[in-house]
């Protein structure tokens, strides 16, 4: 009863608005439907290992091309979202716009996307940021996410079980290039450890999965039992990039 008339003088003061969007919205945590229309899910089957959309006769194991041609670093993966329409613009608000009031629909979404990597995760951990960009950022939206998920699964979630330990220029080009501007950039963080257990990586976007696969390497190399990931959203694949 509290909970409800506190969320109903919260509302009256902030009226709640589409998580894409300055549209107003009847409830808190909704898309308009414009924005809905634009919201593309990944349903169905998809690649066990990036998350990808899969067509035709795929089954629940199957892998997509590109991870056959380049395997990624880690075990599995999912990924709520296409990232594009509304998806593109709510990872950007979340990123970049302060918007830290679409994380737990946004968290909700992808505990859904990646229930079976819950279940068998021991810890969640997000993608970490340089210290420089979290003090010009504020907070670190995979972090954000990470805590989300973490309440709903029940799982342990530690922020800070890697480190950058250098700087990062802003990822340009294509796998080749962005393997090259993470190598060496994270390293799982003092005094932690994960041997034997098995850690579900959090991030808002997969695009070559260059970041994931350092920090994948970074667990492994310290006696990880197994890594998966989960992400807010996942590019289309862009063969003149090389994704």
């Amino acid at each position: 009863m509290l909970q409800t008339m506190t969320r109903a003088m919260v509302d009256a003061v902030f009226p709640p608005r589409c998580l894409a969007c300055p549209t107003p919205t009847e409830t808190a945590g909704r898309l308009c439907a414009a924005c809905w229309r634009e919201t593309h899910f990944i349903a169905g089957t998809t690649c066990r290992r990036c998350g990808a959309p899969l067509h035709g006769d795929a089954g629940a194991e199957d892998v997509c091309e590109r991870c056959l041609r380049h395997p990624p670093a880690w075990d599995r993966g999912a990924a709520a979202l296409l990232y594009g329409g509304s998806g593109r613009r709510m990872v950007l608000a979340l990123k970049h716009g302060d918007r830290l009031d679409i994380v737990g629909p946004l968290a909700a979404w992808m505990a859904a996307a990646g229930r079976p990597l819950l279940a068998e995760a021991d810890v969640i951990a997000p993608v970490p940021l340089h210290w420089i960009r979290l003090l010009r950022r504020r907070y670190n939206q995979s972090a954000e996410l990470a805590r989300g998920i973490g309440r709903i699964a029940g799982k342990p979630v530690v922020p800070d079980l890697l480190v950058r330990r250098r700087a990062t220029t802003p990822q340009e080009g294509g796998r080749e290039a962005r393997a090259a501007n993470q190598a060496g950039a994270i390293a799982l963080a003092p005094r932690r450890s994960v041997a034997g257990r098995r850690i579900l990586l959090i991030d808002d976007v997969l695009t070559t999965g260059a970041t994931l696969s350092t920090c994948t390497e970074a667990l492994r190399g310290a006696g990880a039992a197994g890594v998966d990931v989960l992400v807010l959203a996942r590019v289309a694949f862009d063969e003149s990039l090389g994704l």
